[in-house]
């Protein structure tokens, strides 16, 4: 397990990401309620920039005619086909067997460390 140093913590801005570089794989980093996460910038449908998508929230379940509105600034969605992911977890918000791979993230002495060879 090596932990890869790759931004300044001050790089990222609050509800923005960053893309870099690491070992041949583009990793886009988000940073969200002054948390870090990081995702590849590959979607598992047909390979897009993921880190190109939207984000956004979702609906949550909710009852008739309802609509709760929720995860603000937490799920990405696909550029080319919309396919949805929690930027948190990677997990897709329509399978339990769909997700974007996500990286453990070290922030330490101001500096973002992306973890590698779990």
């Amino acid at each position: 397990m090596a932990v890869h140093i790759v931004l300044d913590a001050a790089d990222v801005p609050e509800g923005g990401h960053a893309v870099v570089e690491l070992q041949g794989r583009e990793i886009g980093i988000y940073r969200i309620g002054g948390h870090y996460y990081a995702l590849n910038n590959y979607c598992p449908h047909q390979g897009a920039p993921m880190c190109a998508g939207y984000v956004s929230g979702t609906t949550m379940p909710s009852d008739v005619y309802e609509y709760e509105y929720a995860k603000k600034g937490e799920i990405i969605r696909c550029p080319w086909h919309g396919w949805e992911f929690d930027i948190k977890t990677g997990k897709s918000l329509f399978s339990d067997k769909v997700r974007v791979k996500s990286y453990e993230v070290r922030v330490t002495d101001g500096k973002i460390g992306i973890v590698l060879g779990k």
